[in-house]
């Protein structure tokens, strides 16, 4: 199935020279939508995963489902200020903006396989602070997933100890 064919542009959102990826029209579709997660569930069964990390926040519409196919508990990564308990924060910067992630502090247990999903592998600086929240907590990261990656930002680079899955790859 082309995946990209359920893709929309969105230029200059949300700043004038960015291209936003909207994916609501794939989540839209239930053939697509289930291909994508079945996609990922298949790509990381047999890895005995513990927990998928969804990242804010649309890393959760598709960490949710793959956590249910692998059998897994979900644990999510948000935005400062938008957890209830203890939380670790980790700070990052986008390709247009800087910010921060939170976990719960007891979300990950020491030793429990990780699978991180989101949407979008840009410049790769969220999932980097989500490895390193993870870490922090002490769990082994097994493998991170993206539904898209736009290759021309060279955010794999700064990924590159970890098996890394993306669905689509955009080079331009």
């Amino acid at each position: 199935m082309d995946l990209k064919t359920f893709i929309k542009d969105v230029p200059d959102y949300p700043k004038a020279g960015i291209v936003f990826k909207d994916i609501t029209p794939l989540l839209a579709d239930k053939a697509a939508f289930n291909f994508a997660i079945n996609q990922f569930a298949e790509k990381f069964s047999g890895q005995n995963v513990d927990a998928v990390v969804g990242i804010d926040a649309r890393g959760f519409l598709l960490a949710a489902p793959v956590a249910y196919k692998l059998g897994a508990g979900l644990a999510i990564a948000r935005k400062s200020g938008k957890l209830p308990r203890q939380c670790l924060r980790q700070d990052y910067i986008l390709e247009y903006a800087s910010n921060s992630l939170e976990m719960h502090a007891d979300a990950i247990l020491p030793g429990q396989k990780i699978l991180i999903i989101d949407d979008v592998l840009a410049t790769g600086g969220t999932m980097e602070a989500t490895g390193k929240l993870v870490q922090k907590m002490g769990g082994d990261i097994v493998g991170i997933g993206f539904l898209m990656e736009l290759k021309f930002l060279q955010g794999r680079e700064k990924l590159k100890n970890y098996n890394i899955y993306s669905l689509l790859s955009y080079s331009k």
